[in-house]
């Protein structure tokens, strides 16, 4: 057996075969601006992504967040921008500027990487929990409000349709739940990424009254199983400090982090 990549092996696979195009692959519209990749998703959602910042000083990453703020503030159907920040970018000056234009850092995630296979072995299913791939649109409504419900947020039904919009349009998605007693408690979505040998862990959420029993990591054990059985080999998470844990248990390894900045279409002008 092939051993894995140590840590900066797996940050170069990352950097190589995780930014840019693959970031956007189920975009609505993509404009590139210099090193900068400008996507529009369902739901009204502008994402800003790069490989990187093609040694950019202060001055010029201060323009290019001018650029890329007007750029959506042009298009009235955007409400929301996501400038997805790495630890490891040499970016002088980016969250300054990122603030002057209103956005506003969330919580720093870590970025884990690892082999599939560690997240399949020892992972037993707690007594009461079921396990289930979502196909209905019903369910998939069902899993937004959920997730909405654990991360302390109202339950927004723009959200729900970007999920099932999500889920129709990326190649080989799939969306698992946990349940007891016939009540969602947790769930993640598994997304391939085409031509890479990765597959993504995302939208990982149970409820607070639910964790710490091993839910968690049985719903990402059932999602790796199906991943390797597609062919995959690499899983890549944004991991919460909720999931974190969980993830390097299994033998995932954070190799960077990664920091949301969001701005509101509404939070001053362009």
């Amino acid at each position: 057996m092939t051993e894995a990549p140590g840590p900066a092996g797996l940050l170069a696979a990352y950097d190589g075969q995780l930014r840019e195009r693959s970031e956007v692959a189920d975009a609505l519209a993509v404009r590139r601006c210099g090193p900068l990749w400008l996507a529009t998703f369902e739901g009204g959602r502008g994402l800003v992504t790069y490989r990187d910042l093609d040694g950019s000083d202060a001055a010029a990453i201060r323009r290019l967040v001018d650029e890329a703020v007007a750029h959506f503030a042009a298009d009235p159907a955007v409400a929301e921008i996501e400038w997805k920040t790495r630890g490891h970018d040499r970016a002088p000056g980016l969250e300054e500027a990122l603030a002057a234009h209103g956005f506003m850092a969330e919580d720093p995630e870590s970025i884990m990487i690892g082999p599939l296979t560690a997240l399949v072995g020892g992972a037993r299913v707690p007594d009461g929990v079921r396990l289930r791939r979502v196909l209905e649109e019903e369910d998939v409504r069902a899993v937004s409000a959920m997730t909405d419900r654990a991360t302390g947020r109202e339950a927004a039904e723009e959200r729900a349709d970007a999920l099932v919009a999500t889920l129709g349009r990326a190649e080989g998605a799939q969306l698992w739940v946990a349940e007891v007693e016939k009540e969602m408690v947790s769930a993640g979505r598994l997304v391939p990424v085409p031509g890479t040998v990765f597959v993504g862990v995302w939208g990982g959420a149970t409820l607070p009254e639910h964790r710490h029993r091993g839910i968690y990591r049985a719903l990402t054990a059932a999602r790796a199983r199906a991943a390797l059985e597609a062919g995959f080999t690499l899983v890549h998470s944004d991991s919460t400090e909720f999931s974190r844990p969980v993830l390097e248990r299994s033998g995932l390894v954070k190799v960077s982090t990664t920091t949301p900045w969001i701005r509101q279409a509404a939070r001053g002008a362009a």
